[in-house]
């Protein structure tokens, strides 16, 4: 089987869609596949082309995947212009650069967001005679207008429309949670879907991997530390773990530790000033490797959401949960089913600074409580979560439809009585 990616966000990069779909790349080259990953070149989140990298394209060889790269304007900027320039520029020359260097596929798939990369994505599947598949992670413009970075206007008009011309002319429309999958059902019945949940390495990101002097060098000297680790961007409203911090004071021996790096980190190294925080350290993000060790190495693990977004279930939940640290998660809808439902921590609603405050007193206070919600979590991410077999049963799925029997047709649907979305 020929299989193509096609996404904005790859490593050497961190974050969630990075670590998503690497693994799943690497895991269709582990069974014999043949993968093809057109990205952009690695500028996020700092929005600064990485060292080594640069030009019009370029292609290189990563853990057995061959990887296409094509230009993109940088840009780490929340403004609306160098944001759309950031997007549009890389589904440009991600067409471009793919009718000029993708082999023959027998699936495409493209990460959402960005919604723009669609078009991209169904115009190079059609190129090159492959079934698409449409992967959204964030259910967009929906979340989109939540945050405000789109209001009612063409603009949401616009986004729409393209959000319905993706879904109707995919071949499948796979989802990272079944909130987002449900939303999409339900908007566009008869589209041929599939969960593919998110998850977590369970063998990278375990309680082994904790680290005393790393984590002796974050706490600074308080007994308890709690970290967020990731991107700091609008969604995510860091602003909360700022004013829980301000809350506690000195009341209670914990340092908040925000690791990454994002859009909105300059705005809040200066609130933290303003507010004289210090009880609340900045780092710098740390290479993929070393990211189970940060979580490993915490008390708790703080999970804020700005709001309640349709669908969003944020990969540090899995991660958490696996490092058997108990989570404090601002968030409601699924994401708070999945912690709530294992037992892996405290739920409290978004914005609701004084309940994290609590939360986090709660937890740095009963030492009992924090082993028991780690512990349950990390049975929970091993049980349910693991990439490995969420991975192997998406393989097994593609690979049921490109044998010998099923239709060849890369953008019909199957005539067969498996077709049925989601299974």
């Amino acid at each position: 089987m020929n299989f193509g990616i096609l996404t904005q966000y790859y490593p050497p990069e961190i974050g969630a869609p990075q670590r998503r779909l690497s693994h799943l790349a690497r895991s269709f080259a582990a069974r014999g596949h043949n993968v093809t990953v057109l990205t952009a070149m690695p500028s996020y989140p700092r929005g600064r082309i990485y060292p080594g990298y640069g030009g019009l394209w370029r292609r290189e060889t990563l853990d057995g995947v061959r990887v296409i790269r094509s230009c993109i304007y940088p840009s780490q900027s929340a403004a609306m212009l160098p944001r759309m320039l950031n997007y549009f520029s890389f589904a440009a020359s991600s067409l471009l650069t793919g009718a000029a260097f993708l082999p023959r596929l027998d699936y495409l798939m493209t990460e959402s967001p960005p919604l723009f990369l669609g078009l991209a994505g169904c115009a190079l599947s059609r190129a090159r005679r492959a079934r698409w598949i449409f992967n959204v992670s964030d259910l967009w413009p929906e979340s989109a207008v939540r945050l405000g970075i789109i209001g009612n206007g063409r603009a949401l008009q616009a986004a729409c429309a393209l959000e319905r011309f993706c879904c109707r002319r995919a071949y499948l429309i796979t989802g990272q949670s079944a909130g987002i999958i449900g939303n999409i059902r339900s908007r566009f019945p008869g589209v041929e879907t599939y969960h593919l949940s998110n998850g977590v390495d369970t063998r990278e990101f375990a309680p082994g991997a904790r680290d005393c002097s790393l984590r002796e060098r974050m706490a600074a000297g308080a007994q308890i530390v709690a970290v967020y680790a990731g991107l700091h961007g609008i969604a995510q409203g860091l602003e909360q773990i700022l004013e829980a911090a301000a809350l506690l004071g000195n009341t209670v021996p914990v340092r908040f530790v925000l690791v990454g790096d994002g859009p909105a980190k300059p705005a809040l190294i200066e609130r933290s000033r303003l507010l004289k925080l210090d009880n609340v350290t900045f780092l710098e993000p740390v290479p993929p490797r070393d990211a189970p060790s940060v979580l490993a190495s915490a008390d708790i693990a703080l999970i804020p959401l700005k709001n309640d977004l349709p669908g969003a279930v944020p990969s540090k939940i899995y991660e958490a949960m696996a490092s058997a640290t108990p989570v404090v998660l601002a968030a409601g809808g699924e994401a708070a089913s999945i912690v709530q439902s294992a037992g892996a921590g405290i739920v409290v609603t978004p914005g609701d600074s004084a309940a994290i405050a609590a939360a986090v007193r709660s937890l740095a206070g009963d030492a009992v409580l924090r082993a028991r919600c780690g512990a349950r979590g990390r049975a929970a991410a091993v049980e349910h979560y693991d990439r490995e077999l969420i991975a192997a049963s998406f393989i097994r799925r593609l690979e049921s439809d490109t044998a010998p029997g099923q239709s060849s047709n890369a953008h019909g649907r199957r005539e067969s009585a498996l077709a049925v979305s989601g299974k």
